[in-house]
């Protein structure tokens, strides 16, 4: 007779985990759009997740560790969420770039590049993250906005349309500036058209 193993609950307990990091995550994007840097501490995101003190510092020991990770992740979910998007036209992709923008992910990136700015632990985590963040948006535009980047002034077009769009996001902080936004993605679709052919 072979030997039985006891079942095991480790994928449980490791989709346990997934989720509890994920909603630390989440929670912690939240905090930053909405509290700013000083208001986000590792207590309020695990309030704010539903888990203990202990469990978050279990997932990410430092504070710094928490927060950039939570922008690096929801970077992520949100440029393979604009990858997938049907867009049709260039129009539709300048206002889905400008999107990326004007949301909570932005708020909380804006504080962490304050936060950065003050706190030399902090400053070159979130210089590194914000480059890849960058360097990825920016190919991301590319492929969506069918640009060929060897023909001259394509690039710069490109990364013209997203320093566009970061100031229309920093715009959009204090005010809600959507009836101006839209008028300004549209012509910025029209300069994006004639630049790129």
């Amino acid at each position: 007779m072979g030997v039985v193993t006891p079942p095991t609950d480790r994928t449980p307990k490791q989709d346990r985990s997934r989720a509890t990091r994920r909603r630390l995550l989440e929670a912690a994007v939240a905090c930053l759009a909405e509290h700013g840097w000083a208001g986000s501490t590792v207590s309020v995101v695990a309030e704010r997740a539903g888990v203990s003190r202990g469990a978050a510092q279990h997932h990410f020991p430092t504070r710094e560790d928490l927060f950039t990770a939570a922008v690096e992740y929801v970077s992520e979910e949100r440029s393979a969420a604009l990858r997938t998007l049907p867009v049709q036209g260039r129009t539709a992709v300048v206002a889905a770039l400008v999107d990326l923008y004007t949301g909570p992910l932005f708020r909380a990136a804006l504080q962490l590049w304050v936060a950065a700015s003050n706190e030399a632990s902090l400053h070159p985590r979130v210089s590194e993250l914000e480059a890849r963040v960058g360097r990825e948006t920016h190919r991301i535009a590319v492929e969506l906005l069918k640009a060929d980047e060897s023909r001259p002034g394509t690039r710069e077009t490109v990364q013209g349309l997203l320093d566009m769009a970061r100031g229309l996001g920093l715009a959009n902080v204090l005010t809600d500036d959507t009836a101006r936004r839209q008028r300004v993605v549209a012509q910025w679709a029209r300069l994006v058209d004639e630049a790129l052919g």
